[in-house]
């Protein structure tokens, strides 16, 4: 039977034999070896019963309480029994504290979760544990050595890029003339598992995609099915037969909003400056309920839309600001029939009814957005069949850019490489499992249906 103290240790091969407390509050914990195994020799195996002398250790542990602990372990030495062998002696050496170690097992393991998975800086970690930065710093780098291996195959994956750091100017060594540059990463994220951020790569151009896509293995991409994108044609071109023979590009529906917010803050901003030569004040009504534009129809009280509707109607003859309001609400109604679950044919009619009402509105915003919207048709398509998102994708994101806060910039490109993964891939796998409910990467709730257009401008 475990004496309860050396239970209590938890240190598998050594037993506790006195705790003495100091004057300073330091606990000084007097361990001996139990494990029979540790007289072995490490090259042969043989066990030795020949003594040569003693050395005192003193391995640092994880932390008991407030006051301080030091282990002191008074280990053995041998001489080798064995004649064959080049080893003359060796010293005891157990799993929890190896050889040429001043840190236990244990202590590694936390320090290096701690910083992996829990994302906080080395400095700190190391501070709280007693040990020295390169010790922390190892002590994770043996750790994500272990965890970041060859990432398994893929249905769904997700592209999306991520700003490294700030423009900077630097001189071009062959023409010797100033150029801009600006970094980014392009990270991939797997959609429908549980492996989270699988990789990232420096750039966010299609180059970047397929040289990462061509390191992978042949199995790798011929099991991704579908490829979630924003609306970026440099994604867009990597994606090709070649490459990935199955995959079927489908683009984030999130960012096709946007593109209309952004068309009808275009529009308001135009007829503006048209109306009154200048700039929006707080005294305009287009200023005004400019927030009210852009919020979702559902989303507004009837006050709220009939405060916004009654303004605008006021004072702009023209109607082009509810005109280009209405087109972005069919837009959302288009986009919603992924959620609706509807046919093909009520796809097509909704389809319609958005081409139809940005055509005779003789806007030139509205025709901008409708000819990206036929553009970017087929992977639109694919996206309300499947539901697919770039949700997950942008919150690996937001870790991405967490772990640069914390380690305030990653002037080694290889230590970000180990750093950036692990939130995303250890830590953060039980809150990215899907359920079999729905499709992921979209959220299955009923979407109202806009307030209908008013009459045609």
């Amino acid at each position: 039977m475990v004496e309860p103290t050396s239970l209590l240790l938890g240190l598998e091969g050594l037993g506790v034999r006195s705790v003495v407390r100091l004057p300073d509050r330091t606990r000084v914990v007097e361990v001996v070896t139990t494990d029979p195994n540790a007289s072995r020799c490490p090259d042969c195996g043989i066990a030795s019963t020949s003594v040569k002398g003693h050395a005192v250790t003193t391995p640092r542990d994880i932390r008991y309480g407030d006051d301080p602990i030091v282990l002191r372990w008074n280990k053995t030495r041998y001489r080798c029994c064995n004649e064959t062998c080049e080893r003359t002696s060796f010293t005891e050496a157990l799993t929890e504290v190896p050889a040429r170690r001043r840190t236990t097992t244990r202590l590694r393991t936390q320090i290096a979760r701690e910083i992996g998975d829990a994302a906080r800086s080395v400095v700190e970690v190391a501070d709280g544990a007693g040990v020295s930065w390169p010790t922390a710093h190892a002590a994770f780098v043996d750790h994500a050595d272990v965890v970041l291996g060859e990432v398994a195959p893929v249905a769904v994956l997700g592209i999306d890029e991520t700003r490294r750091g700030k423009p900077r100017w630097t001189r071009d060594t062959d023409s010797g003339r100033w150029v801009r540059t600006d970094p980014w990463d392009t990270g991939f994220v797997d959609l429908c598992g549980d492996q989270g951020l699988l990789g990232q790569t420096e750039g966010r151009t299609g180059a970047a995609v397929r040289q990462w896509l061509s390191e992978q293995s042949e199995e790798f991409r011929a099991g991704i099915t579908h490829v979630v994108i924003d609306p970026s044609a440099a994604y867009a071109a990597a994606v090709t037969s070649e490459l990935l023979p199955n995959a079927e590009l489908v683009v984030d529906h999130f960012h096709l909003v946007k593109l209309a917010n952004d068309a009808l803050t275009a529009v308001r901003r135009r007829v503006t400056f048209d109306t009154h030569g200048r700039r929006g004040r707080k005294q305009d009504p287009e200023w005004a309920n400019r927030r009210r534009l852009l919020t979702a129809r559902e989303r507004l009280s009837p006050r709220a839309f009939a405060t916004m509707w009654n303004a605008l109607i006021d004072n702009d003859p023209s109607c082009q600001i509810l005109s280009a309001y209405i087109a972005k609400e069919e837009l959302r109604q288009l986009l919603a029939a992924a959620a609706d679950r509807v046919d093909d044919a009520e796809i097509r009619t909704r389809l319609y009814r958005f081409y139809s009402w940005c055509a005779d509105t003789k806007i030139p915003e509205l025709h901008r957005l409708a000819t990206t919207i036929e553009t970017w048709w087929p992977a639109i398509l694919a996206f309300l069949r499947t539901g697919l998102s770039n949700a997950r994708t942008e919150g690996y994101n937001r870790l991405v850019k967490q772990v640069k806060r914390v380690a305030c910039g990653f002037r080694n490109t290889q230590n970000s490489r180990r750093r950036i993964p692990l939130p995303g891939t250890r830590a953060q796998r039980g809150s990215t499992r899907l359920t079999t409910e729905h499709p992921p990467g979209y959220p299955r709730r009923p979407h109202p249906h806009p307030a209908p257009p008013p009459p045609h401008p």
